[in-house]
C-alpha cells in the first residue's frame, strides 16, 4: 500500500467523464476534428480577485486567451495550453478580449489552413490563422473581421459568439450575434449569418437575419444529410412566453435546406445547466460528429461549485446527441459523460499533460532548453500525494516491462509510483526521482511488472519534503 495518503479528485471523479478536465476551467466550447482527434477551443476562465484579495464574480473583462484541449478517445485529454489572442502580447493587438471561439479548417491555395474566430467582448469578431490546429497563430488582417461597419449588423446588440461552417462546395459561412433590444424578447432579431470569402478572413455581401425566437446568444451550425441545423441559447425573459417557444436559458434549434435560410423553428434540445447540476448561468454549446456518433459540448459551473467558488467560472462537459427523423433528440446532461471510443496506447511517447483524471497538480508552459521560442507543456506545482491517471490503458497480453519518463527535479529526492485502477491500487513499478539540480531535463527509467491487459493507470507522486521543484514532461512504457 502507498504510505502517503493520495489526494482526492475534485470536479472530475473516476470513472466519470465530466467535466473534461479538473485542473483548469474552460467555457464556451467549440470543436474541430483533425486527423481523428477532437480539438476543443474554450474561453479561458480564470479566477478573478479584488484589491482586497477576495474572489470576485467572473467579469470576463480580463479574458484575452483561448485555451485548447484535445483527445482521440474522448476520455483522456491533452492540455495544449493557452493561445494569447488579444492584448499587447496577443496576436490581435487591436483586441482587448477573446471570448467564445469558433474554429475551422480549409485547404487554401493547396495548403491546410486553420482559422480561429473570437469575440472581442461584444463589439466585434476577429480571426486568427495557423498552419496547425494548435498554432502558432497570427492575425492575417490586423483588424476585426466583423465590426459595427459591417453591412447588415446595425441592429445587432452583441456582435459576438461566432460559429463557422465550411460547406460541401467549399464556401464558408459565419453565424453570430445576440442580445435583446428593449421590448423585443419574443423576437430579438439579433442573430445573423454571413458568407465568408474564399480566404475565410473576409466577408461577402450583407449579413442576413436569422429569426430565432427568444434569441439570446451562442450560435451553433451543423450540416447533416442536407439539413442545416442552427442552434442557439434562448434568453431569460421571465414574462409569459408564447406557447411552443423555448424556455429560458435552453439550447434551441432551427433547420433549413440552405446555409443562409429560410429557417424553421424546431424546439429545444438541452435544458439550462441548473436543471442537471443545481447551478445555472448561461448555456453555451457546440455540436460535432466524431467517427459515426454525434456529441454536444457545453459548459457548466460544476468544477467551481465543487471547489466552493460558484462565481461564474465554467467547465466544459460532453454528452452524446441523437437524431430521429431529422430532428435532434433532447439531451440529458450528466457527470457520467460519453463512452471512451478506444483504449489508450501506453507504448507511444505521451505528454504528461494528457490525463483522464487528476488531483493536486497544475499544468504550465515553460521554455524549451534547446529552443527558447518553443513552449513545453508540463505537469507542475505537484503536491505530495498528488496523482494523474489515464483511462482504459491497453498494455496488451505480453504486458509492459519498462517505464521511461522525462523529468526535471531540482528538489529533494522523491518518486513516482505506478499503480493500476486506483491511487492506492496494485503497484507495478516505482520510478525514483533523484535530485538533479543543474542537470536539466533527464530521461529516467525503471522496470515494471504485472502490467498487462486493460487498466486505468495512475501516476502517484510521493516525496517526504514535497515535490514543488519537480516537473513532468513525457512518459512511455516498453514491452
Amino acid at each position: 500500500m502507498n504510505d502517503i495518503l493520495p489526494a482526492s479528485a475534485i470536479g472530475k471523479v473516476p470513472p466519470q467523464g465530466n467535466p473534461l478536465v479538473s485542473h483548469k476551467f474552460g467555457a464556451d466550447p467549440y470543436a474541430l476534428i483533425v486527423d481523428d482527434r477532437v480539438y476543443l477551443y474554450m474561453t479561458n476562465d480564470v479566477l478573478e480577485y479584488g484589491e482586497d484579495g477576495k474572489l470576485k464574480e467572473n467579469t470576463y473583462a480580463t479574458i484575452n486567451k483561448i485555451t485548447v484541449i484535445s483527445s482521440d478517445d474522448l476520455m483522456n485529454w491533452t492540455d495544449h495550453g493557452e493561445i494569447q489572442v488579444a492584448g499587447p502580447q496577443g496576436a490581435a493587438k487591436w483586441a482587448t478580449q477573446s471570448w467564445a471561439p469558433a474554429a475551422a479548417h480549409k485547404i487554401i491555395d493547396g495548403k491546410d489552413k486553420y482559422l480561429l474566430y473570437f469575440a472581442n467582448n461584444a463589439s466585434g469578431i476577429g480571426v486568427l490563422s495557423s498552419d496547425s490546429p494548435v498554432g502558432p497563430w497570427v492575425d492575417p488582417i490586423g483588424q476585426p473581421l466583423i465590426s459595427r461597419s459591417t453591412p447588415g449588423v446595425e441592429n445587432v446588440t452583441w456582435l459576438f459568439d461566432p460559429a463557422v461552417l465550411v460547406d460541401d462546395d467549399g464556401k464558408g459561412y459565419i453565424y453570430f450575434g445576440g442580445g435583446v433590444p428593449e421590448g423585443k424578447d419574443e423576437m430579438p432579431n439579433t442573430a445573423r449569418v454571413m458568407q465568408l470569402g474564399d480566404d475565410m478572413t473576409s466577408v461577402v455581401g450583407e449579413a442576413v437575419v436569422i429569426p430565432a425566437p427568444y434569441m439570446f446568444e451562442d450560435a451553433g451550425i451543423n450540416k447533416r444529410d442536407g439539413i442545416y441545423y442552427y442552434t442557439y441559447c434562448s434568453n431569460f425573459y421571465n414574462g409569459a412566453r408564447l406557447e411552443g417557444s423555448p424556455p429560458a436559458g435552453e439550447i434551441a434549434y432551427m433547420t433549413s435546406d440552405k446555409p443562409m435560410g429560410p429557417w424553421t423553428y424546431r424546439g429545444t434540445i438541452l435544458k439550462n445547466p441548473a436543471h442537471f447540476f443545481g447551478i445555472g448561468g448561461n448555456n453555451h454549446h457546440a455540436i460535432f460528429q466524431f467517427h459515426e456518433a454525434w456529441y454536444i459540448a457545453y459548459h457548466a459551473q460544476t468544477l467551481s461549485k465543487k471547489l466552493g467558488v460558484p462565481n461564474g467560472y465554467r467547465s466544459t462537459h460532453l454528452n452524446q446527441l441523437a437524431f430521429k427523423d431529422g430532428l435532434i433528440q433532447e439531451i440529458h446532461a450528466d457527470y457520467e459523460g460519453v463512452p471512451q471510443v478506444k483504449a489508450f496506447n501506453p507504448y507511444d511517447r505521451v505528454g504528461a499533460v494528457t490525463m483522464g483524471w487528476s488531483a493536486g497538480i497544475a499544468v504550465e508552459a515553460i521554455a524549451s532548453e534547446n529552443d527558447p521560442q518553443n513552449q513545453l507543456m508540463v505537469v507542475t506545482d505537484i503536491d505530495n500525494g498528488a496523482w494523474l491517471a489515464l483511462s482504459k490503458v491497453e498494455f496488451g497480453n505480453k504486458g509492459a516491462a519498462v517505464f521511461k519518463a522525462a523529468i526535471l527535479n531540482e528538489g529533494a529526492a522523491s518518486r513516482i509510483e505506478l499503480r493500476l485502477d486506483a491511487p492506492d491500487g496494485k503497484l507495478i513499478g516505482t520510478l525514483p526521482l533523484p535530485n538533479l539540480s543543474g542537470q536539466g531535463w533527464m530521461d529516467l527509467q525503471t522496470e515494471v511488472s504485472d502490467a498487462d491487459g486493460v487498466h486505468d493507470l495512475y501516476f502517484v507522486f510521493c516525496g517526504e519534503s514535497g515535490l514543488k521543484p519537480f516537473k513532468f514532461y513525457e512518459w512511455q512504457f516498453g514491452e
